[in-house]
C-alpha cells in the first residue's frame, strides 16, 4: 500500500474544472491520502462536490486576477497573482504537499507557480481537447501533462513526452450508472429529455428548445417529459413556454440530483463542455450537442468532435441551432427506439471509466525517486499515435 501523502488541487470555479477535481479528491482520500483544495471563491462553494466529513478536503480561497481591461486591469491581476502565490506558499509550508496537480483555471496559475519556487512536484490535467491558456502557460515546467482525449491541440510536440492520457474523471454517481442499462424505450412510452447548459447554463437552449419540441408531432409531443436545467434570467419565460405548448417539464437553475436525472434520461440536449461529454460518455447517453462558439479556441467543437464521429451524438453548431432544425434531429433519433439505444452504446464506448484511478496513480507517481511513469490504462499520449 501506497504511504498516505499530501497532495494539493488547484482549479478554477467552474463546473469544467472543480468537476474532475473533486472525483480525483475522491479518489486520493479513498487511498489514505489527504487532501487540500485551492480555487476561488466560486469554486470553494461549488455544491455537491466536496462533503464534509471525517475525510473533508481543506478549502482554500485565493486571488488570480483575469488579465483584462487593459493596463490597468493588467496591473490589478498581476498583484493579485503575487498575493495568490504568497497564500498558497504559505499553505504549502504548513500542509507540505508531496505534488501540486492544476486543472485549469486561474487560480491554478499562482498555486502552481508556488510550487515551482518551492521545488515541489507538478502536474496539470486537461479536460478539453484543446489545451487551455493555464496549461499553455506551465506546460514546459510541470512534470507531467494529464489529458482527457488521445489528440489534445495546442500540445506542443517538444511537450508530448511527458503527455499521459488518462481521461476526464466523472463522480462516482455518474460512473455507476455505466453498469445500469439504457432506459426500456418502447414506442407509446415517455421519451425523457434532459436539457443542461452546464454550470453556467445557456440561454440559446431555452430559447430554441421548447419551440424545437413543438415541432414534433402531437403524439411524440405528448409522450415527451423534459427537466430542463436553465440560467436564472431565462427559467420564467423558458417555464410559461413550455406551459403554453402543453409539454410536460421540470425547469431549474441548477440540478443536484444530475446523475439521476441523467439515468432515466433517453436523450440529452446540452452544450459540448469537458464535464458534460465525460458524463454522457461515462453514462452511455446519447446527445445532441450545441458547442458554445465563443469558448476558448472553439473546444467545445473540438470535445463533440469524438463522440459525434463514434455515432453517440449529433453535433448541431449554434448559428444552426434553430427549432426547426432540432425538430428534425429530434425525429431522425426519437421515432427509432433501435437506433437511440445503439446512439448510446456508442457513447459509452467512447468513455475513460477508469479516469479517476489512472489520474491518481500518475498523482502517486510523481514522489517518486524516478521520472513518473504510468502504469496500467493510462498511457503516454505517443502511444495513441
Amino acid at each position: 500500500m501506497t504511504r498516505p501523502k499530501h497532495f494539493v488541487l488547484a482549479a478554477g470555479g467552474t463546473g469544467g474544472h472543480m468537476v474532475p477535481a473533486a472525483a480525483l479528491a475522491e479518489e486520493l482520500t479513498k487511498r489514505g491520502h489527504r487532501v487540500a483544495l485551492v480555487s476561488d471563491a466560486r469554486g470553494v462553494r461549488f455544491p455537491g462536490l466536496f462533503p464534509n466529513g471525517e475525510n473533508a478536503v481543506q478549502t482554500h480561497v485565493i486571488p488570480a486576477g483575469r488579465f483584462s481591461g487593459g493596463p490597468l486591469g493588467w496591473l490589478k491581476a498581476a498583484r493579485q497573482m503575487r498575493q495568490g502565490r504568497a497564500m498558497a506558499a504559505e499553505l504549502y509550508r504548513a500542509f507540505k504537499p508531496a505534488a501540486v496537480i492544476g486543472f485549469g483555471g486561474y487560480p491554478a496559475y499562482p498555486a502552481l507557480s508556488a510550487a515551482f519556487a518551492a521545488g515541489i512536484r507538478t502536474a496539470v490535467h486537461e479536460q478539453n481537447a484543446v489545451l487551455g491558456r493555464v496549461n499553455r502557460l506551465v506546460a514546459g515546467r510541470v512534470d507531467a501533462i494529464a489529458t482527457s482525449y488521445p489528440d489534445t491541440e495546442r500540445l506542443k510536440p517538444r511537450h508530448a513526452a511527458k503527455a499521459h492520457m488518462v481521461g476526464n474523471p466523472v463522480r462516482e454517481s455518474v460512473l455507476a450508472l455505466r453498469a445500469k442499462p439504457y432506459p426500456l424505450l418502447e414506442e407509446e412510452s415517455i421519451f425523457r429529455v434532459l436539457v443542461t447548459g452546464g454550470s453556467q447554463g445557456a440561454s440559446i437552449l431555452s430559447k430554441v428548445v421548447p419551440e424545437g419540441l413543438s415541432m414534433l408531432p402531437v403524439a411524440f409531443r405528448r409522450r415527451l417529459q423534459v427537466t430542463h436545467q436553465a440560467r436564472i434570467e431565462d427559467i420564467d419565460a423558458a417555464r410559461e413556454k413550455y406551459a403554453s405548448l402543453d409539454i410536460a417539464a421540470d425547469l431549474a437553475t441548477y440540478l443536484p440530483d444530475l446523475p439521476e436525472q441523467l439515468g432515466w434520461s433517453h436523450l440529452v440536449i446540452a452544450r459540448a463542455g469537458a464535464s458534460t461529454i465525460s458524463e454522457l460518455t461515462a453514462a452511455g447517453r446519447p446527445a445532441i450537442l450545441v458547442p458554445l462558439p465563443s469558448a476558448t479556441d472553439d473546444h467545445q467543437t473540438a470535445n463533440a468532435r469524438a463522440i459525434t464521429a463514434a455515432g453517440g451524438a449529433r453535433t448541431i453548431p449554434q448559428d444552426r441551432f434553430t427549432p426547426s432544425e432540432l425538430a428534425k434531429q429530434m425525429q431522425k433519433l426519437g421515432l427509432d427506439p433501435e437506433a437511440l439505444q445503439n446512439a448510446a452504446g456508442r457513447a459509452r464506448a467512447c468513455g475513460s471509466p477508469n479516469a479517476a484511478s489512472d489520474l491518481a496513480d500518475l498523482v502517486e507517481s510523481l514522489d517518486a525517486p524516478a521520472a513518473p511513469q504510468m502504469v496500467g490504462l493510462a498511457r503516454p499520449k505517443e502511444a495513441f499515435a
